[in-house]
């Protein structure tokens, strides 16, 4: 493997050498041990033959085999629990340290990953880490090591001559191992290419199924996926015709050993050079060699693979996030809820659009701040960056006159509570999808943000109530079940910040009404930042912040704002006329 992708393993490797020694003394036993049985063997036939050995001699030596095979069997058992024990913990560790690095990872790098394509990370890529780090290492050791005592027992215990010739074969193995090692690396990178992007599709399928039949496009789909599906099984196919060139190249190589061995050896037998024991022994000692050989192809074929799979493994572990908690942090025992913004603005990328341009605002704690703007005025942008799912490109945010930058992001990001867009609900119960931000909350706690939110009557007509399965991504739920849902996991996290981002869109306005008020009775001292399109849910904000393409046009309270006939005006009267007009 390459020195950079040796890095992930290595601390792994290290903290389990004691098991991978012992298991690897094991291995070596097992090996000696194995060298034992063809000699007996050729002395059993050797006695016999010339008629120095009796019954009880050969009983005494069959008794030698036998104890030579539990031994083996014994040593075949430990080294497999000890190298193959250690490669499970091993790819069991890494997976959970992937998993704890793609939570540090910023938003920017799921945006530029596909689902499918990390999946395949967390399967296939760490079964082929796990062969060379388990299976490979046997085959290596045995390939080295058993072929050197097996050559050696051969060169001096029966033919040096008779050696060399079965020798050269295994040259060619050699030579040939690595041509197809370099080949078998580049397949099965493109296979595992091939296998995320199959995943990745079956994932949206799934996902976009809904919209796949709203919009009857099921055949193209299945054409679509036909295509991928093809071109995973072509890539497939480039790896087992490999393989399929490999072994029989492998079986040939032992093929020619075998018959260079019946034939000189033959020879060699008759003419009194080696005894019939020697020959026969050294006939199993060729059929040791077999396994070798073979064991050779093994990890060649896993060692490419588990290179493929390790870079595409290190696209994950070199990936630095984007927010990390600032060198100078200050410790922060609690938050209260102050916000200011200082000449904010900000751009997804370097040379991009500006999205935020010199924002400065002011909330106390307490107050309540309402963000309207049209689509793409910058209005979920301006909450991400109170909760540093970005960090500004210029100007600063202070949260109780701290720099945002300066406290730590599990300190900041526990004391905010968060309602996002896409109300994402888990493939779990209800009352867990509500708990998630206060595990430790009581049933009693639960229904009270429910009972806030408008949502505890509508749990309480489900057969199963809280114990309601939601599905995926809370299929079961209509969509203002699951605004309402995700409005009582904010809640019941009691944090000093609350973010609602356009979280009563999907809710009729009697019911966004009772929210709201429920709300405002709840805690008067939760600083809360509302994005809302309807200007009903914002008519008792202490602050209404107006965004069109990034810029504040209008900042004010609700009244302020009505009388500068400006862009709140325009869409108080808009949206009264539609609701008049929704009467008739």
């Amino acid at each position: 493997m390459e020195k950079k992708q040796k890095g992930i393993l290595f601390p792994y490797l290290w903290k389990y050498k004691f098991s991978y020694i012992l298991g690897l003394l094991t291995l070596l036993l097992v090996d000696y041990m194995s060298l034992y049985i063809p000699q007996l063997t050729g002395d059993i036939t050797d006695g016999l033959s010339t008629g120095t050995l009796d019954i009880k001699g050969a009983g005494r030596l069959c008794l030698y085999i036998l104890l030579c095979a539990a031994i083996i069997a014994a040593g075949r058992f430990l080294y497999r629990y000890f190298i193959f024990g250690s490669a499970r913990k091993i790819e069991l560790e890494i997976r959970n340290s992937m998993f704890a690095k793609l939570e540090t990872l910023s938003q920017r790098f799921y945006n530029e990953n596909k689902t499918g394509d990390l999946m395949t990370h967390f399967i296939n890529d760490l079964q082929a880490t796990r062969m060379a780090i388990g299976p490979a290492i046997i085959s290596m050791f045995d390939a080295i090591v058993m072929t050197a005592m097996v050559l050696y027992t051969m060169m001096f215990e029966v033919d040096l001559k008779l050696t060399l010739m079965t020798l050269f074969p295994m040259l060619i193995i050699a030579v040939g191992g690595y041509f197809f090692g370099e080949a078998f690396d580049k397949r099965f990178g493109e296979k595992q290419a091939a296998f995320a992007k199959m995943s990745d599709q079956v994932q949206e399928s799934i996902s976009g199924e809904r919209v796949i039949k709203a919009f009857t496009q099921e055949k193209l789909q299945s054409k679509v996926f036909a295509e991928i599906n093809d071109n995973n099984r072509n890539k497939n196919l480039r790896v087992v015709k490999l393989m399929a060139t490999a072994f029989p190249f492998l079986e040939f190589v032992v093929g020619t050993t075998y018959i260079i061995t019946l034939v000189y050896g033959g020879y060699l037998t008759l003419y009194g050079e080696i005894t019939l024991g020697q020959f026969i022994a050294f006939n199993q000692y060729i059929g040791m060699l077999v396994w070798p050989m073979i064991a050779f192809g093994d990890m060649i074929t896993s060692v490419a693979q588990a290179r493929a799979a390790i870079g595409r493994i290190r696209h994950i572990y070199d990936e630095v996030p984007d927010i990390q908690d600032a060198e100078d942090c200050v410790a922060v025992s609690e938050i209260k809820g102050d916000i200011r913004f200082e000449d904010v603005s900000f751009a997804y990328t370097k040379d991009g659009q500006t999205v935020l341009e010199d924002i400065s605002i002011h909330v106390k704690p307490g107050e309540t701040l309402a963000i309207l703007g049209r689509t793409g005025a910058g209005k979920t942008t301006f909450v991400n960056l109170v909760t540093r799912m970005y960090d500004t490109t210029n100007g600063t945010i202070y949260i109780d006159g701290h720099d945002i930058r300066k406290i730590p992001l599990m300190a900041l990001r526990e004391n905010i509570a968060y309602v996002p867009q896409d109300n994402f609900m888990f493939s779990d119960t209800l009352v867990n999808n509500i708990k998630f931000g206060n595990l430790d909350a009581s049933m009693d706690e639960v229904i009270e943000a429910c009972e806030v939110a408008c949502i505890h009557d509508n749990i309480m007509d489900f057969p199963e109530k809280y114990e309601t399965m939601v599905g995926e991504r809370g299929v079961t739920l209509s969509g203002g079940q699951k605004q309402r849902s995700s409005i009582a996991r904010a809640l019941l996290k009691k944090s000093p910040i609350l973010i609602m981002d356009d979280s009563l869109s999907a809710v009729d306005t009697d019911t966004e009404a009772q929210i709201l008020e429920n709300l405002h009775k709840l805690n008067g001292q939760q600083t809360k930042l509302m994005i809302a399109h309807r200007v009903s849910t914002v008519q008792h904000a202490d602050h209404i912040l107006v965004l069109d393409e990034g810029k504040i046009v209008e900042y004010g309270t609700h009244d302020e704002l009505m009388a500068k006939n400006g862009i709140f005006r325009s869409m108080y009267d808009k949206q009264q006329l539609e609701k008049e007009l929704a009467k008739v």
